[in-house]
């Protein structure tokens, strides 16, 4: 009888790293850790680096490496990098296959938080730009079947996929912002947002959730679809959002003005803002949205999840409840 020792030696460990992230710090501390990595796992299995250099790069390489029948694929890096990996396991809401059935489990995602954010790494209580810490999940090799959420844009190609957090509207427009402040670490999540605020008009918008009639909710200033708790850097935004309960926390922000958001910021990082009187919390499966004035509208809606910009409205948003296996 094979053991899980057995099966790791005859297969791959792919390890997708983006070597400019977190201004460069993320390839200097990956060269750094790898001989530590190699002493410690290489010897159970193959470690395969792979960089990636051009937006969306990871999602190919992880798509590959799934085909090719690779034990684990990690993401080194921050919450971007995570999302193209696992972007790459799924095509049309399901799970990509390998090309030729091999012994063991079925590929796993992992993580080696080393970004910006590391947004899923705080929801878990994990170190960022930990090596030792990272190293020790990789060779306990514990896995979880985890809930991964997915966004569906009718003008987009491909789905996409977020462990994190999704949103839309003033939320997502300060992410996007705030991807040209990353030299100034978390603070430039907060940098986003006010520039943001600079240029934002609260919006009606129509949602429909988990199949259930249409309904208008006024003045949206933003909205959160959690898989997990964290996002921005620190933010907890979804407080009460599992990634193990086949469900999504939605947090909707209504008719903020600049000075809300100003006076209320402390409370997005405690998780306390879902007591405040413009924000309503619910859970759900799937969100439809889309522009109330007209089905054609919302250009100006920005879309994100994980940190990463997808596009805009109209959007769909849904849990794959149990599909992932996960190095915890």
């Amino acid at each position: 009888m094979s053991t899980d020792a057995d099966s790791r030696r005859q297969r791959d460990y792919v390890f997708v790293v983006n070597p400019n992230g977190a201004n460069g710090r993320t390839g200097q501390q990956w060269k750094k850790m790898l001989p530590d990595l190699k002493s410690r796992l290489g010897k159970d299995c193959n470690i395969r680096e792979a960089l990636t250099s051009a937006p969306l790069h990871g999602v190919e390489i992880a798509r590959k490496a799934v085909q090719d029948g690779a034990a684990a694929v990690i993401a080194v890096g921050g919450d971007g990098t995570l999302h193209e990996v696992l972007s790459g396991f799924f095509t049309d809401g399901k799970l990509v296959q390998p090309r030729e059935a091999r012994p063991g489990p079925r590929t796993a995602l992992g993580l080696i938080p080393m970004g910006t954010g590391s947004d899923l790494a705080r929801h878990f209580g994990w170190k960022s730009n930990d090596s030792h810490e990272a190293i020790d999940r990789l060779v306990k090799d514990q896995r979880r079947k985890i809930d991964v959420g997915r966004v569906q844009l009718p003008d987009d190609k491909i789905d996409r996929y977020f462990l994190s957090v999704a949103s839309f509207h003033l939320s997502a427009k300060a992410g996007h912002i705030a991807s040209m402040y990353k030299k100034f670490g978390n603070l430039c999540y907060v940098i986003g947002a006010i520039q943001a605020f600079m240029t934002h008009e609260n919006k009606d918008l129509r949602m429909r959730k988990d199949g259930s009639q249409w309904t208008v909710i006024p003045q949206v200033t933003a909205a959160c679809i959690g898989n997990s708790k964290y996002f921005g850097g620190g933010m907890k935004i979804t407080p009460t959002a599992d990634p193990f309960n086949g469900r999504l926390e939605m947090v909707t922000l209504t008719d903020f003005k600049w000075y809300d958001f100003i006076l209320k910021l402390h409370t997005l990082y405690q998780g306390t803002h879902v007591h405040l009187d413009k924000v309503t919390t619910t859970s759900v499966q799937t969100l439809e949205v889309e522009d109330a004035e007209n089905k054609s509208k919302g250009r100006d809606v920005y879309v994100q999840a994980d940190g990463e910009q997808l596009g805009f409205l109209p959007a769909k948003f849904s849990v794959l409840p149990q599909e992932l296996d996960f190095i915890l």
